[in-house]
């Protein structure tokens, strides 16, 4: 019989990834002030790759103490170009910025996944995809801003790479579910390790 996974998030997307690959789970939002457990992160020189652990371990952690013997996942993405993290925009205005920022440039899409029992941490991989935007025209981005609408502000970098944010890019180098916000493949032999899906 496999276990129970317990999804330490309330994001729709990582949801339906884990009940399409065949998992059994249940959603628990994690009731953390993402921001906060960041904020003394921020000149501590850590990498926006290890943001995401710690975010997504502090998710999984919190979760677990409500869940006593469950297995937790826990997941966080950022987004980084260069040392700075971008975050979802506010507003559809912070999503313009984004996209003249991203503009032209690699960023780097850092993907964490944490597996905890009892507060105890099991496992921690971090996915890292780098996509190149194409140089965007100002009025072309307005445009599209337009027509995607506040979907945009759904994801870090005001794109959807499953949806019409793929005209952004020029080229793309990372697996598709670390872009989408969880190294789905890793996970997945690690909990067949773990005996916890049929291998």
């Amino acid at each position: 019989m496999a276990e129970k996974l317990i999804l330490a998030s309330g994001s729709p997307f990582r949801k339906a990834m884990l009940v399409n690959a065949g998992l059994d789970l249940e959603a628990v939002p994690a009731e953390i002030d993402e921001r906060a457990v960041e904020a003394p992160l921020a000149d501590s020189g850590v990498s926006p790759e290890d943001v995401a652990a710690i975010l997504a371990e502090a998710k999984a952690v919190e979760v677990s103490k409500r869940r006593p013997g469950a297995l937790v996942l826990g997941c966080d993405q950022t987004l980084s170009l260069g040392d700075k993290i971008f975050h979802k925009p506010a507003n559809m205005e912070g999503a313009r910025r984004h996209l003249l920022s991203l503009s032209g440039k690699t960023h780097q899409l850092n993907s964490a996944a944490v597996l905890v029992r009892d507060g105890q941490v099991l496992w921690t991989h971090i996915g890292i995809a780098n996509l190149t935007m194409r140089a965007l025209d100002p009025a072309f981005i307005g445009r599209h801003l337009a027509r995607v609408g506040y979907k945009a502000l759904s994801s870090v970098g005001a794109y959807q790479i499953e949806g019409e944010g793929i005209q952004l890019f020029e080229k793309i180098e990372g697996d598709y579910f670390t872009i989408v916000g969880l190294p789905l493949m890793p996970l997945l032999t690690k909990l067949r390790d773990m005996g916890v899906i049929d291998g």
